[in-house]
Parts: C-alpha cells; sequence; structure tokens
C-alpha cells in the first residue's frame, strides 16, 4: 500500500495562476480600493464553475445562481431535505397528483408583485426548456392558477416528493421581465437577497443587495464575484486574502492553507466502484464480492485523500445523516478466493481526469485488486471521453464520484437510475428483480419517514449485489478565514452557500 500523498510546500504563484488573480484582486475591490461601502463591507468570493449557459436557470448556471443567493423557488429544503416555506407558505396534497401552493407577500427584484400568474409562468417556462432541466427527466408538471395567491401542480403520475422536486434550482421564480428574446435572463429578476446586476462573461459577476427582500435583509451591501477553474489559484487567493470566501479548495491545498482558513463537512456525494454485472469477469458474483474484499476504504482516505473523508458506509454517507441507521446487506455471495481470482481474465478499470483525486484512486485500486489475483488495466481520461461507453458497459469496473441525493435531494432518485432495469445512468448494468421492488416500494411512500426506511432496504439489497462497491466519502472544502468572516453556509446538498447573513466583521 503507498505511503500518504507527501505534502506540497508553498511554493509561489504560478504564471498562469497569478495571472488568474490580478484580475480577481481588481474585480473584487470598491472604486476607492477599500473593498467598502457606505454601510458595510462588500464580500469577495471565487467559484469554481464559470457560468456555461450565461445565467439560465435550466442548467448548471442555476447552482450557482442558488450559491450566491440570488435565486428562489416554491421551497427550499432542511439538512434532512425535507421541503419548507420559501416563496410558498404552505402547500396541500389535494389528490394523489394534485398540489396546491399558497404564496406569501413578496415582491420581485423589479418591483413586480409576487402572484400566481408569474409562478406558473417560470414553472411552465421550465416545463418547455431545450434541453430540459435534470430534475424534470422523470415527470411533467401541469399548472393552473385558481386565485393570485394560489398556484395548483398537477403532475403525469403520483409525485409524493413534488415538494422537495421544487426546491430544485431549475424552478427559480422570476418575474414575467426575464423572459425576453428568446432567453431567460434571472438579472433584476428573481426574489432572493442579493440582485444579480452584471455578469462579466465567464470571468466575474456582481451582486447588490436586494433591499425589498421579503425576508431578513443581506447584511452584506454586496458580493463581487471571480470564477477562477484552477484550484490552486483559488486557494492562493484566499491565502493573500485577495477574497473572503474560496469555493472548493483542493485537498492538495488544504492542509497548506490551515484549520483556520480551511472547512470541510460531509458531502452526500459518494465515490464508488462500479462492477459490470452483465458481461466480463463480474458478471460472477463471486467475483464482485472478491473485488468488495479487496477495497480497503481507509487506506484511500488516508493515502489519497489526507484524511479530508469519510470511510465507505454504505451508498449513502455522513453527508445524508438519518441514514446512518441503516439496514445491513442481504444476500451477498460467497468470495472467490485468490487462486480463482488468478484465473480470470484481464479486467479493464476506468475513470476520469475531471475531478482530481481520482485518477489517484484508480491507482490505489488497482494496487488492492492486484493483491487479490486480479489482473488490472487502467483507463482514464475525461469524463466525456469515457461516458458513452461506461453506460454502454465496456468497462469491467468504473470509478465515479456521484452525488447521491441528486435533483430531488432524495436518495430515492440516484437508486432508480443507477441500479433499476431502466435506470438512466445504470453503469453497473444491473438488473435485479428486488432491486427494483426495492426501489419502486420507496418511489411511492409520501411520509417522510417511512421512505427513508425503504430506502435504506433498498441500499441494502443493492449493496447485496454487489454492483457497486463504496469506497469513500467526500467532504466538501470551502475556504474562507472563520475570525473574520461568518454565516457561510456548509451545505451538503451544495446548492446553498452566501446567504443574507454571510458577512464580515
Amino acid at each position: 500500500m503507498p505511503s500518504p500523498r507527501r505534502r506540497r510546500p508553498a511554493l509561489p504563484l504560478t504564471l498562469s495562476a497569478a495571472a488568474l488573480l490580478v484580475p480577481l484582486a481588481t474585480a473584487c475591490s470598491s472604486s476607492d480600493g477599500s473593498g467598502t461601502s457606505a454601510d458595510g463591507q462588500r464580500l469577495r468570493v471565487v467559484m469554481a464553475f464559470p457560468p456555461a449557459q450565461a445565467m439560465s436557470p435550466y442548467g448548471d448556471d442555476a447552482v450557482t445562481l442558488s450559491r450566491l443567493a440570488v435565486i428562489e423557488g416554491l421551497t427550499t429544503l432542511d439538512k434532512n431535505g425535507d421541503a419548507k416555506p420559501a416563496l410558498a407558505t404552505s402547500w396541500k396534497r389535494d389528490n394523489d397528483r394534485t398540489w396546491s401552493f399558497t404564496l406569501r407577500d413578496a415582491v420581485f427584484q423589479d418591483g413586480q408583485k409576487l402572484e400566481s400568474p408569474a409562478v406558473a409562468h417560470s414553472l411552465r417556462a421550465a416545463e418547455e426548456a431545450s434541453p430540459k432541466p435534470r430534475v424534470l427527466s422523470d415527470t411533467r408538471l401541469n399548472v393552473t392558477t385558481p386565485d393570485r395567491k394560489t398556484v395548483r401542480i398537477s403532475t403525469r403520475t403520483p409525485d409524493p416528493l413534488l415538494p422537495q422536486r421544487l426546491a430544485n434550482p431549475s424552478f427559480t421564480i422570476l418575474s414575467e421581465g426575464a423572459y425576453k428574446g428568446g432567453r431567460v435572463n434571472p438579472a433584476g429578476h428573481a426574489t432572493g437577497p442579493f440582485t444579480l446586476t452584471k455578469v462579466n462573461g465567464a470571468l466575474s459577476a456582481t451582486l447588490q443587495r436586494n433591499d425589498s427582500y421579503w425576508g431578513a435583509k443581506a447584511k452584506a451591501p454586496g458580493v463581487d464575484v471571480k470564477f477562477v477553474a484552477d484550484g490552486t489559484a483559488r486557494a492562493n487567493a484566499l491565502r493573500t486574502k485577495t477574497v473572503d470566501v474560496a469555493e472548493y479548495v483542493p485537498i492538495s491545498q488544504a492542509s497548506l492553507l490551515g484549520d483556520g482558513l480551511v472547512h470541510e463537512f460531509p458531502s452526500a456525494r459518494t465515490n464508488g466502484l462500479s462492477l459490470n454485472t452483465r458481461h466480463g469477469v463480474f458478471a460472477d458474483p463471486a467475483m464482485r464480492a472478491a473485488a468488495r474484499e479487496a477495497i480497503d476504504s481507509a487506506a484511500l482516505v488516508k493515502g489519497v485523500y489526507e484524511g479530508r473523508a469519510d470511510t465507505a458506509q454504505g451508498l449513502l454517507g455522513p453527508g445524508v445523516p438519518w441514514a446512518a441507521d441503516r439496514t445491513a446487506p442481504t444476500n451477498r455471495a460467497k468470495a472467490a478466493d485468490k487462486a480463482q481470482v488468478a484465473k480470470t481474465k484481464q479486467i479493464v478499470l476506468a475513470t476520469y481526469t475531471n475531478r482530481p483525486e481520482l485518477p489517484e484512486v484508480a491507482t490505489v485500486v488497482q494496487q488492492q485488486l492486484t493483491a487479490r489475483g486480479f489482473t488490472v488495466k487502467q483507463v482514464v481520461r475525461d469524463y466525456a471521453q469515457l461516458e458513452a461507453d461506461a453506460l454502454a458497459g465496456k468497462y469491467d469496473a468504473f470509478i465515479q464520484a456521484r452525488n447521491t441525493l441528486l435533483d430531488t435531494a432524495d436518495p430515492v432518485s440516484y437508486l432508480a437510475s443507477d441500479f433499476s432495469c431502466d435506470g438512466s445512468f445504470n453503469i453497473s448494468q444491473l438488473c435485479d428483480e428486488r432491486v427494483d421492488a426495492a426501489v419502486d416500494k420507496a418511489a411511492g411512500l409520501a411520509d417522510t419517514t417511512a421512505r427513508h426506511r425503504a430506502e435504506t432496504a433498498a441500499e441494502a439489497d443493492i449493496l447485496g449485489t454487489d454492483a457497486l462497491v463504496p469506497l469513500l466519502h467526500e467532504r466538501f472544502v470551502q475556504g474562507y478565514d472563520d475570525s473574520r468572516v461568518h454565516g457561510v453556509s456548509l451545505d451538503p446538498m451544495e446548492r446553498t452557500l452566501i446567504t443574507a447573513d454571510t458577512r464580515l466583521g
């Protein structure tokens, strides 16, 4: 087993990182260079992912807008993933396919009142968007407006998770002024604590406090945002106090920054080894069991993640706190011994470069499987070059980092997409009647406690097949100086970061 990765010494910025931080310092300062305004200090934030769809709410940019407290939906989520009031103060289920939502008194950032026609327009726009938001991949919405303060939403099939679904950032509610010229522009048309006032392509954005916000007013007068994909550059910006908050500090930089600047917390992301249950060596359950027994999660956490991850607990890790009371896996096959494993053909183990730790994880997993007797060939490429082949079952094993809460903030979507016979992301090629029945049961339950219990039972059935061997649970690492920056949201579901309470002082 390899020793833990050697910690890198603090080095001067590379030319490319320095070049990124020059405009960062400029964009994140006020006109007098103080970084302050008449009513307090503005926040300077560096984010990892630049806008990819001109801040459209129907793709990944919606998450960016949510993390910057610009947009809101009818509902929001608590730490357990339960729906709570946002722009809707309450809701009730009229029948198995229809829900009614009562709107709060609020105004959009352009001064228009929040009323049911605007809400219906936003939800219909999401329904008609192309490409369609992922959260709508398995359902359709029909929206009506009984009165100015009520929205009635029907789904084609019963959807007990509709209130959680509506908390997805792609269901942001915007005023009708946002929908002009064939595009959707959230700038000045949302309802959140901060108003998006300027976007400079994929480089930067400017936010101002929304003084007409229906809730507690933002404590910072505004936010100056820079988008920097280079993780080392983000870390160095934090180190040199060029920014106040740095999103997603790389593991390799966390130890260099120190505990006062680094804040890690459990995520809903599980790194797993998907094994091809339909073709090749791992079509044999005994070989999958042997692979499971070969994996040493603690060695991966220590050697690759420098202790900044959690050892494998199942499909659902500590970022899903209610899953701690889980059911033990059942019906596992007896593992093949080393002599049997040694007789098998070479297996192909694939992963991608887009998440910097995964290639190193693949190397350690290859060593662990080899020690068990497997002959392993690695394939490591950009994710876009691997996805089609992975989904087609062309690899024996595939290492991936997967958000287990997906778009509805409930794992039933993940369980169905990744492990059911008709799953759209079933890399393991699993098709098991028992698993399908368990997932279907969970999907049909409206009561949260009962659904969670059914989901952990489905998890146990899936783990019993060894279609996926959990490797570890990632932690998110956000950067800020906790002696002067307060109110940063450490959200396992990745939907919030800057809030109305985020401030300097």
